[in-house]
């Protein structure tokens, strides 16, 4: 209990890094959240900023920020007229984490299972031919892989719509393309990290001790391979649960994601600032679930925390 404390007592410094640092850079831009194509008339303009207090100074704007922000205020939306931030993102977050949490169980299910089939054939064809599709997974980036499956199972094959969503269907092809991207990089690490434990003292002790292979491969050396594969479960986790810009762009997935790209071309300062910190939160909390399932896997870890 001493250890979650102090790991969400370690958020707070953090969120506040992150907080000043996604401030500034909005600020830095160039333009504003009332700047169109045509200019509205400055007394307007003026108002408007006012109202929104965005003539005050900016370490005062921030100051004012940071104290709301304590309170759970993360302000109103500067592009959707009586709309605050919290309802913007909470009118999209859900979607953002279903896509996820789907994605995260497709990368599971491939990864694991690939890595684990790969160290237990090492330099057979059983290892080379799924480590070299990972490696391609590794280097085809999202923007290049949704494309091609939406080419190939919508455009070429008609077996499911390109884009849009609401219906099952929709799910498949944006969690696909996220589900692969990730689990290319979780296979090879469950893979390097089996080789590397089934080299140990208590591995070779349990099979000469005559132990079932079945029970040494996967109670004795999976259990502790598995460690490193929790740990990278935890930021990619954050980055699939709140959402890919570059694929619910793709896809038309009125998600987390596309709302950060519309609201910095909105330059919707409130908007970006909310998102950001949405997305720091997940991170940390989704990073101390990792660390909590390794102290679960690894009493040794669990003793010394």
């Amino acid at each position: 209990m001493a250890y979650v404390l102090r790991r969400l007592l370690e958020m707070v410094p953090v969120l506040l890094v992150v907080v000043v640092a996604t401030f500034f850079l909005a600020h830095a831009v160039p333009g504003g959240p009332f700047d169109k194509d045509r200019p509205l008339p400055a007394e307007v303009k003026a108002r408007l900023e006012a109202y929104y207090g965005l003539d005050q100074p900016l370490p005062k704007q921030l100051g004012n920020y940071v104290v709301n922000l304590a309170q759970g205020d993360l302000g109103p939306s500067l592009k959707y007229p009586g709309w605050t931030v919290r309802e913007v993102i909470g009118s999209r977050i859900g979607v953002s984490c279903a896509l996820g949490f789907v994605s995260l169980f497709i990368a599971v299910l491939i990864g694991v299972p690939v890595g684990v089939l790969a160290a237990s054939r090492p330099n057979s064809w059983l290892d080379r031919v799924p480590m070299g599709f990972t490696l391609v997974g590794i280097c085809v980036p999202s923007f290049v892989l949704g494309p091609i499956l939406a080419l190939v199972f919508a455009l070429g094959l008609g077996w499911l719509p390109p884009c849009g969503w609401g219906e099952p269907e929709h799910f498949i092809l944006p969690a696909l393309t996220l589900g692969l991207i990730t689990a290319a990089p979780l296979a090879r690490l469950t893979r390097g990290s089996l080789m590397e434990v089934r080299s140990l003292d208590y591995v070779r002790t349990a099979r000469a001790k005559g132990v079932p292979p079945l029970r040494v491969w996967f109670v004795h050396a999976l259990r502790n391979a598995l460690l490193p594969v929790v740990t990278y479960l935890g930021p990619a986790a954050a980055g699939l649960v709140s959402g890919s810009f570059v694929v619910e762009s793709l896809f038309d997935v009125p998600g987390m994601g596309r709302l950060f790209v519309t609201a910095i071309i909105n330059r919707d300062v409130m908007l970006i600032l909310g998102t950001t910190v949405v997305y720091a939160v997940a991170l940390l909390f989704l990073n101390l679930a990792a660390d909590l399932a390794n102290a679960a896997l690894n009493p040794k870890v669990a003793r010394s925390r």
